[in-house]
C-alpha cells in the first residue's frame, strides 16, 4: 500500500494534553482544536513529502527513509531526526516525542504521538 494521498482528520484523542505538554499556548489550542486538518502525503520510493494544513497554518516536511533530516514540529521548531519504515508504519522521534504513522488500510491513516505518559492519537480518512 502506498501512503500517497490526501487525508482528512476524522478523530483525535488527548489533543489538548499533548499540545500543552509540547508548549502550545492555551489560546492557540482553543483556536485549533475544532479544525479538521488535512494531511497530504507523496511517496516516491524512499522519498516522502508530507503537507499538513490546519486552518491557515501549513507545515511541510520532506524526508528520505533512513537518512537524517530536519523536520518542522508543531511548535515551529526545526528538529533533526531519522524516519524509519516498517511495512506500513513510519516511525521517528522529535525531541521527547515518539511518533508512529500507520496506514491501517487503503483509506485510514493513524498517527500516535507519545510524550511520557501522554498519548495523542489521530485518525485520518482518505478523501
Amino acid at each position: 500500500m502506498s501512503f500517497t494521498g490526501k487525508y482528512q482528520l476524522e478523530s483525535s484523542e488527548n489533543y489538548e494534553a499533548f499540545m500543552k505538554a509540547v508548549g502550545i499556548s492555551d489560546e492557540n489550542i482553543q483556536l485549533t482544536k475544532g479544525l479538521k486538518s488535512i494531511t497530504e502525503m507523496e511517496e516516491n520510493g524512499d522519498n516522502f513529502r508530507v503537507t499538513v494544513t490546519t486552518g491557515s497554518h501549513v507545515i511541510i516536511n520532506s524526508f528520505t527513509i533512513g537518512q537524517e533530516t530536519e523536520m518542522l514540529s508543531v511548535t515551529g521548531e526545526k528538529i533533526k531526526t531519522v524516519v524509519k519504515k516498517e511495512g506500513t508504519k513510519l516511525m521517528m522521534s522529535l525531541k521527547r516525542a515518539d511518533i508512529v504513522t500507520e496506514l491501517v488500510d487503503g483509506n485510514t491513516l493513524v498517527t500516535t504521538m507519545t510524550l511520557g505518559d501522554i498519548v495523542y492519537k489521530t485518525t485520518y480518512k482518505r478523501i
